[in-house]
């Protein structure tokens, strides 16, 4: 079996780059990869490399984010269920400010996002329980929630069409909301 992907840069936001595992099936199940250095450093820039990795498992109806920082990328997927995952563009500078692309991401769509800096990372678990990955690359020290800009995940300037009304929030998204 080799390790491959088809890596794609997105139409809409460029400088994020859609990566489809190659997947071998047989009567046990399933494999893919997810990350090797080989294929995705070259698509971060020079010297920065992925050094830090976390699992999320959220139910049915949870939105996270959209939250980000400037110095932070990440490489996002969802290993078990089906989350939509959205990327926003949140650089002030920049013409794509606030505009934003959608991935239904589950086992018969597996895909591998990545997020450069000063892009929103959000998702909403549309599966009973589903268990996100994602990789990060970062310049100096992490940078966690306080750090981080937040956006609200029913922003009007956004506009997400997230399918739901009243979906499951963390007290930050739920600060994010009043602002």
């Amino acid at each position: 079996m080799a390790i491959e992907f088809e890596i794609q840069e997105s139409k809409n936001l460029k400088g994020v780059y859609i990566i489809t595992p190659n997947k071998f099936k047989d009567s046990r199940g399933e494999i893919w990869t997810a990350f090797t250095s080989e294929a995705i450093d070259k698509l971060l820039p020079n010297g920065l490399r992925f050094i830090h990795d976390k699992f999320i498992h959220s139910h049915h109806n949870v939105i996270r984010g959209i939250h980000g920082d400037t110095k932070t990328y990440k490489l996002v997927t969802c290993v078990y269920g089906q989350i939509h995952q959205v990327v926003v563009d949140c650089r002030l500078d920049s013409p794509n400010f606030l505009k934003w692309e959608k991935f239904i991401i589950d086992s018969n769509h597996q895909q591998i996002i990545l997020l450069p800096a000063g892009f929103g990372n959000a998702y909403r678990v549309s599966s009973q329980n589903a268990v996100y990955y994602y990789k990060c690359a970062y310049i100096g020290e992490y940078a966690d929630a306080p750090d981080q800009f937040t956006y609200a995940w029913n922003d009007e300037r956004i506009g997400i069409d997230w399918g739901i009304s009243d979906p499951i929030l963390s007290e930050r998204d739920l600060l994010a909301n009043k602002k």
